[in-house]
């Protein structure tokens, strides 16, 4: 029987050891991980920023709105 290809026992993967892990990148924590997230934190700054000049901009509509009809 031959043995299953998975990453505990790689057949085929040209022998040779696995290089060690540090603990983070185990818990897949690794310095690319850190990447990701600055960038998603980027992504969501911008679309927070957007969300709320939107806001600002029907606010500032619906002031004018009102106030020609107070005057």
């Amino acid at each position: 029987m031959t043995d299953s290809k998975n990453i505990n026992n790689p057949v085929g993967q040209g022998g040779g050891q696995r290089k060690k892990l540090s603990r983070a990148e185990r818990q897949n924590n690794g310095p690319h991980r850190n990447l990701d997230r600055q960038g998603a934190a980027d992504k969501k700054a911008e679309l927070v920023r957007k969300m709320r000049e939107k806001a600002r901009a029907a606010e500032a509509a619906e002031q004018t709105d009102d106030n020609p009809a107070q005057t």
